[in-house]
């Protein structure tokens, strides 16, 4: 059995500031921390339901945020750590997983109020639908899940994440982490808690993954994307297969959910010049 996890950092509990989160600041060790433990308690859920080889992709920021050493189960962990990845926050993921965790996911920006919410690039992207329906970084990571038909077993983070990855992941077990007050705030479990919690949900979920439904999302799909300004729309079209359906949004279309995903990571990239990053 083989479990592929995609760790993120807002949704984490605890965690509800931007400096816990960004390299070089004060509390960015605390954040590590606390990611950690959550990632273990996935990693450890994952093995006692009976995952045999576990693979991480580190989905936040640089992509480098935890130090290899102190992951649990050495004997059945591999690592895809990095920057400027083809896939992205989906890399590793194929047709060889049992079963896909998106642990310490968040909100996305469009959405209801959600604790560090924003869709991959907050200066470029200001919203984003997957068939017509809003979606954050989960449904637009499902793109791949449903091309590879892998289930999404395992959600955790804010009810905001879980409100809005629920469609995408419709037979996943999950654990609300904290209740998002305001984009800087929330009501967090305790974290020892959070952990417990996310240990005995993993051991769950690899359990019940032969029942689950693995494909959320059917082809031909259309990502909509809406950006902060007219220029960055026009600079995501020098991306071949990106239309321009209005001032500020860009429209992504295909029978081929990985095509429309490899696009979209494309303009993710390239519209980060226009934002100023």
């Amino acid at each position: 059995m083989k479990i592929w996890i995609s760790y993120d950092m807002e949704g984490v509990a605890g965690i509800v500031d931007w400096d816990q989160c960004r390299p070089g600041s004060d509390g960015y060790a605390q954040g590590c921390a606390l990611l950690l433990d959550e990632v273990n308690a996935a990693i450890e859920g994952a093995v006692a339901g009976g995952a045999t080889e576990v693979l991480l992709n580190d989905s936040h920021s640089r992509m480098s945020n935890l130090d290899p050493r102190a992951v649990v189960h050495p004997d059945k962990v591999r690592f895809i750590t990095g920057r400027h990845k083809p896939m992205y926050m989906m890399q590793g993921l194929d047709a060889t997983v049992d079963g896909a965790f998106l642990v310490g996911y968040h909100g996305s920006i469009s959405g209801a109020p959600s604790v560090l919410s924003h869709t991959y690039n907050p200066e470029v992207f200001t919203g984003a639908r997957v068939d017509g329906t809003w979606v954050g970084e989960s449904g637009i990571n499902a793109l791949v899940t449903s091309h590879h038909g892998v289930p999404i077993a395992l959600v955790t983070g804010d009810e905001v994440t879980w409100d809005e990855t629920e469609p995408f992941a419709p037979d996943a077990e999950h654990v609300v982490t904290k209740t998002s007050i305001t984009r800087a705030s929330a009501d967090a479990l305790h974290p020892t808690e959070s952990c417990r919690r996310i240990r005995e949900a993993a051991t769950t979920a690899v359990d019940r993954i032969p029942e689950m439904r693995p494909r959320a999302i059917a082809g031909p799909a259309t990502l909509e994307l809406d950006v902060a300004t007219a220029d960055m729309a026009d600079v995501a079209t020098w991306v071949g297969g990106v239309d321009r359906i209005a001032t500020r949004t860009i429209a992504i279309s295909g029978e081929d959910l990985l095509s429309v995903f490899t696009r979209f990571v494309a303009v993710n990239y390239i519209t980060r010049q226009a934002g100023g990053r």
